[in-house]
């Protein structure tokens, strides 16, 4: 490890220069305005957008006056200095994605151990950023140090939803039949879909149900057509006719029974059923992840056998090139990453790998067994030995049964703070199965899912 060395009072002479480099990212704005509680919008990435022409996420003149700390603390005079006073002139502005050059250069040595530098930053093409003045104490003996690690910090932002929601937002609305929105958040989810123009509800269930609702969230839904069906099997079954007689080209749950909506559209006679199995996919902006990561199956098949899951793997792979994954990289999960014939799960694991192989599953490339730590990081995999393009860099999750991949998706959720859309595969129309517990963001994450995979099919 590099250890970290101070320039005493006595060894400092007039004229040492040092410098640091640092590139302004978004993530720095962000806990700049945690930390000093400055939450003017200016330095906020995405938060000005009002159109003046003034450019966004500025980084905050006391972020960029911080850089020179950093030289005084970490080079010179180094550890244990103390500030006395620093005066900053701005010249110019700095924003995120410049790299900039902060300076310092000692010009004079006073009484009591003060040393005097001239301080400045600069970007990286030369345009100079600040200047000004610092008075320190320098530290009276030589010590060196060996960095200590300092906790890491997450920014809990969603950048891949975000990413989504521009991709969908100029397609046009889907047709969507919206099964039972008789509450606030399944109406609101609807109605949210249709402002960032999504999907065009149409509203079937109880009419008086579905006026309470929109009542509560001080809604208007007279542009909406509503078809008032109380009966929630009954509902189930009209939005599955919507999508025969081509006036609906995907479905989304309200506030029913997930059974409800699924066993009308397996139905062999009036349902939507396909030569696939159906399955459900979690989508997923987990924060600190740079991509989506989807899991599958969560929410339907509760013990696939290897023909589901077959069915189960190519869902998901044909969903993440939808999105732009135009070969997404698949890891079978089990409990271990060798095949064990007393783990059923990574047999499955080495005969999904195999098919794929051999061309019976397509569009992705398929690995496994692999257990969670070698499917998502790279060091994992190393350290255990395990080599190709999937292991550590796994883009979809596949897990044996249901109970494991509801669990994992609850835990990114609920302690990775992850945003989780969610759509069923395997109909002949996407279906948006929403939970109660979903917010804003992932009920519209999900029509965007819906309106990309519907795209991707040419509708």
């Amino acid at each position: 490890m590099t250890l970290v060395k101070n320039v005493p009072w006595d060894e400092l002479t007039l004229g040492m220069e040092a410098q640091v480099r640092r590139l302004c990212v978004a993530d720095d704005l962000y806990v700049f305005a945690h930390a000093s509680g400055n939450l003017n919008p200016m330095h906020l990435p995405k938060e000005d957008g009002d159109g003046d022409g003034v450019p966004e996420a500025v980084a905050p003149s006391l972020w960029i006056g911080a850089l020179i700390s950093s030289v005084l603390g970490n080079q010179l005079p180094g550890p244990g200095t103390l500030y006395r006073a620093q005066n900053l002139r701005f010249l110019d502005r700095a924003e995120a994605g410049d790299e900039l050059i902060a300076c310092v250069r000692c010009v004079e040595k006073g009484p009591d151990r003060m040393a005097r530098f001239e301080t400045w930053v600069d970007r990286a093409d030369g345009t100079r950023i600040c200047e000004g003045e610092a008075e320190v104490t320098a530290p009276e003996r030589a010590m060196s140090y060996a960095p200590h690690e300092v906790p890491g910090l997450l920014v809990q932002r969603h950048v891949h939803f975000d990413r989504l929601l521009e991709q969908a937002e100029p397609l046009p609305p889907i047709p969507t039949a919206v099964v039972a929105p008789e509450g606030a958040k399944s109406l609101g989810g609807a109605i949210l879909g249709a402002r960032h123009t999504l999907i065009d509800p149409i509203l079937i269930g109880s009419a008086e149900k579905i006026a309470a609702a929109a009542k509560e969230l001080g809604e208007d839904i007279s542009r909406f057509e509503i078809i008032d069906e109380s009966d929630h099997k009954k509902a189930a079954r009209r939005a599955t006719q919507l999508v025969h007689e081509g006036r609906a080209r995907a479905l989304m749950k309200g506030h029913l029974h997930t059974d409800e909506l699924l066993r009308a559209i397996v139905n062999k006679e009036t349902g939507l059923r396909t030569g696939r199995r159906l399955s459900h996919v979690f989508v997923m902006d987990v924060p600190g992840i740079d991509h989506l990561l989807m899991v599958t199956d969560a929410a339907i098949n509760i013990m696939p056998d290897l023909k589901t899951k077959v069915d189960i793997v190519q869902n998901a792979i044909d969903l993440a090139r939808s999105l732009g994954n135009e070969v997404p990289k698949v890891g079978i999960l089990s409990a271990v990453e060798i095949v064990n014939p007393a783990i059923p799960s990574t047999l499955d694991a080495a005969v999904l790998s195999k098919m794929a192989e051999r061309g019976q599953i397509v569009g992705g490339i398929v690995d496994g067994p692999l257990a969670m730590d070698n499917a998502v990081s790279l060091e994992a995999a190393k350290t255990k030995g395990i080599k190709g393009l999937v292991a550590g860099r796994a883009e979809i999750l596949v897990v044996p049964n249901m109970e494991a991949g509801n669990m994992l998706a609850k835990e990114l959720t609920y302690v990775a703070h992850a945003e989780a859309a969610g759509l069923v595969m395997g109909a002949s129309v996407p279906v948006i199965l929403n939970s109660r517990s979903d917010d804003d963001d992932a009920r519209l994450a999900s029509c965007a899912v819906a309106a990309l995979y519907n795209a991707s099919l040419g509708r």
